[in-house]
């Protein structure tokens, strides 16, 4: 019967099968030969029936089509003829069958088990169809005739076709397997990328490389290596780093010294195994296969610089990973994606340093700036690197009874910082008057808030600390100026740093009188909570430990507290400004 179909019977796992695609394709070109009455069979490897298609005019012999399979599959498992050619057997007993192995495209220097046998039944050998005796190979020399010759044709062209086919598929597959490997490298480098921030810490932007890196390369380690100044020498020590991976100060050494002697060969990376030749060099025994890019920057032409030097740029780090997981050895594939994700490594930590640079210019202008106000009047020098501390001390000891963030605690630093900026716009006699000042002369002075509030709404970057500087006059009774703000009117910034500023001043030699002791000026503060100061604010104040802020106060704050150094804590603050 035309078109009828046998299940296919699973083979064994070690057994090549044929996909459901591959089926359907037999199964058509089994239909088609119906069209002539002959029967089509295929007979995978291990002997399952995979298709049966009948012509419809006999049965096929199931005991003749077994043997048949079987001697034909083991004539097609040796070794093909090196053109490549596809040979079709030709058998004879009950019915005359033509037969053609079915495999995968041949190997270099090799071939490929079969996959199965299709055969075609061609019925009783008087059928017409030729009556070759015996059983014959399809060498040149063997006898053939009739129809035979076409239908044998027909199998080779299928063979040949199920090769191209099986073939197209692979490199499908190959493509399909290339193309997610790249999109998510894509993805890795974006999102390495998209998180090169440089507001960033270098920890936390290598560390993000280096699991993202595992993430499509399986290995046992990766690490990053970089350039530090630990006690007065320049090393390379591990700045983050994923999997199990040790390296110490002479490993460290010795793969920048092998990476130096790679690059100066004209190599852009050092890969070291035992697979295709014995190690070039000494690693430890857990050491298996070894890859090393370098994170380059820019020489900025020190000649006094240790670094060592490739061209127009500097070696500034490593990044290793040891022990390809997933295949014998790390490849070209793996030394793109490695000098790319070290490529944009060394992006950032070069970013980041002279962003750094940058906020360090910044802070010195602001400093700068503000000496040269506080140069005005010789009684109040210092005085606003001073409130700067005092607002950041105060600020800190809210922080732990309340939430405040960390960039808030740095906008009040700088608010401290800049507070009496608006003085540059005051008169120096009046700034200097010893003695009381006349109405006019107190009402020129109450402008410089505005006036400091006004510069700084000018940068975009400032304008968080513009609540700071307009209202650190403001008192919570509604008496202050310059708009008489009363209790919670008046921002958190501003409360912080008019307490601060208050503070120092009563403990600074003034023109007019000269400096309270430090127990006095609290007992003022004391006497001021609810009117002049915010109570729960200057509570916290006075609850803290005012003699350390005071030792701080007397070195100009440069005494290091927390882990941050004060001369440092300036620059740290300015970069909350630029993120």
């Amino acid at each position: 019967m035309i078109g009828e179909r046998v299940e296919m019977v699973m083979p064994d796992i070690a057994a090549p099968a044929l996909a459901a695609s591959q089926r359907r394709e037999l199964e058509k070109f089994g239909e088609r030969l119906a069209r002539f009455g002959v029967n089509f069979i295929v007979v995978a490897a291990e002997g399952s029936l995979v298709v049966r298609v009948q012509g419809g005019r006999y049965e096929s012999d199931a005991e003749q089509i077994a043997e048949a399979a079987q001697y034909l599959l083991a004539q097609a498992a040796e070794p093909q003829c090196e053109s490549g050619d596809i040979p079709v057997w030709q058998l004879a007993d009950t019915h005359l069958l033509i037969g053609v192995p079915l495999r995968r495209p041949p190997v270099v220097a090799g071939h490929r088990e079969p996959i199965g046998v299709a055969l075609l039944d061609l019925g009783e050998p008087s059928a017409g169809l030729g009556a070759p005796p015996g059983l014959v190979d399809g060498s040149p020399g063997a006898p053939s005739g009739g129809d035979a010759d076409y239908f044998r044709e027909m199998l080779r062209l299928l063979a040949l076709n199920f090769q191209t086919a099986i073939r197209t598929e692979e490199q499908i597959e190959t493509v399909g397997i290339e193309l997610a490997r790249v999109y998510e490298e894509l993805v890795l480098l974006h999102r390495i990328n998209t998180n090169m921030r440089v507001t960033e810490s270098d920890t936390n932007f290598l560390q993000l490389a280096c699991d993202s890196l595992t993430d499509i390369v399986l290995v046992e380690g990766i690490v990053v290596l970089l350039e530090r100044v630990v006690e007065g020498d320049r090393r390379l020590v591990v700045a983050a780093g994923s999997g199990l991976i040790d390296i110490d100060d002479a490993m460290a050494a010795a793969l920048h010294g092998r990476l130096a002697e790679e690059l100066r060969g004209g190599r852009e990376a050092l890969l070291d195994s035992e697979v295709d030749s014995p190690f070039r060099y000494e690693w430890p025994a857990t050491v298996r296969n070894i890859i090393a890019v370098p994170l380059c920057a820019k020489d900025k032409g020190d000649s006094g610089s240790p670094r060592r030097s490739r061209g127009a740029v500097s070696i500034i780090g490593l990044m290793v990973g040891v022990n390809r997981v997933d295949k014998p050895d790390f490849d070209s594939t793996d030394i793109k994606l490695f000098t790319s994700v070290a490529s944009g490594c060394a992006v950032f930590i070069e970013n980041g340093r002279l962003f750094n640079d940058l906020k360090e210019l910044f802070v010195g202008s602001l400093k700068a700036l503000t000496n040269s106000i506080d140069a005005k009047d010789q009684y109040t020098r210092g005085h606003s690197e001073r409130v700067a501390l005092i607002s950041r001390w105060i600020a800190e000891r809210v922080a732990q009874r309340e939430p405040l963030e960390e960039d808030q605690i740095h906008k009040i630093y700088l608010a401290g910082l800049l507070h009496d900026i608006g003085k540059i716009g005051i008169d120096e006699n009046v700034l200097r008057k010893n003695g009381k000042l006349a109405p006019e002369e107190r009402a020129c002075i109450s402008r410089h808030p505005s006036i400091g509030a006004g510069i700084l709404r000018g940068i975009k970057q400032m304008r968080d600390i513009v609540p700071g500087v307009l209202c650190h006059h403001e008192r919570v009774d509604g008496k202050g100026y310059p708009e008489g703000l009363r209790g919670d009117e008046i921002p958190l910034t501003g409360k912080i740093v008019g307490l601060a500023d208050s503070f120092d001043a009563m403990t600074s030699r003034r023109t007019y009188r000269d400096a309270m002791s430090v127990g006095r000026a609290l007992e003022e503060i004391r006497n001021g909570l609810g009117t002049q100061f915010d109570a729960r604010i200057g509570a916290i104040f006075l609850e803290s430990d005012i003699d350390r802020l005071w030792e701080m106060i007397q070195e100009d704050g440069r005494q290091s507290y927390d882990t941050a150094h004060f001369a440092d804590y300036g620059t740290e603050a300015i970069g909350t400004l630029l993120r």
